[in-house]
């Protein structure tokens, strides 16, 4: 190992949130460098030796490159990000012309994906158009008198009437506890 790959596996281990992984990978690398078995630097990292072992492997056939994630398994994507993106903004953004909200059917007929496309991306994404988050107001013409009405039972409550349930018995116990 060449000082300059101990000096950039030491910064790369130092690094907080982005890659943990790869931090932990330099620290794997690092403790084998050092002269450590194995297993004393799986102990020391909290893995398996033979995690230890894959990496180590991995440093020495190909050197720093070696401790970068390798392509998953699977077919590589074909929806680009550019196209999730639209479906975000048309979804957060504009609204159907012909309904209160997007469904997965009506965001797959605008966007040219599958209904189950859009699903994934807004699960992904966290999104749920059919909840509303906001406190919607009535446009009841009425809903103001309405409303003081109700509110003035709870403020000033009519004095012949105590809550009771729907078999006319009162809810509350009026007697003083023993």
């Amino acid at each position: 190992m060449t000082d300059d790959e101990r000096d950039t596996l030491q910064r790369w281990a130092r690094r907080a949130k982005p890659s943990q992984a790869l931090a932990q990978r330099c620290r794997i690398v690092l403790g084998c460098a050092a002269g450590k078995s194995n297993k004393d630097v799986a102990a020391e990292v909290g893995v398996w030796a033979q995690t230890v072992g894959i990496w180590r492997q991995r440093f020495i056939e190909r050197g720093l490159e070696g401790l970068a994630d390798e392509p998953r398994p699977g077919a590589p994507r074909r929806i680009t990000d550019e196209r999730v993106e639209q479906v975000l903004v048309a979804t957060l953004e504009r609204q159907p012309a012909d309904a209160t909200h997007w469904s997965r059917a009506s965001m797959a007929d605008e966007s040219g994906l599958s209904k189950s496309t859009v699903g994934r991306i807004w699960k992904a994404f966290g999104l749920k158009p059919h909840l509303v988050d906001t406190f919607k107001i009535s446009n009841d013409p009425q809903f103001i008198d309405k409303v003081r009405d109700v509110v003035g039972l709870y403020v000033d409550p009519p004095e012949s009437t105590s809550p009771s349930s729907p078999t006319g018995r009162a809810l509350i116990n009026t007697r003083p506890a023993r």
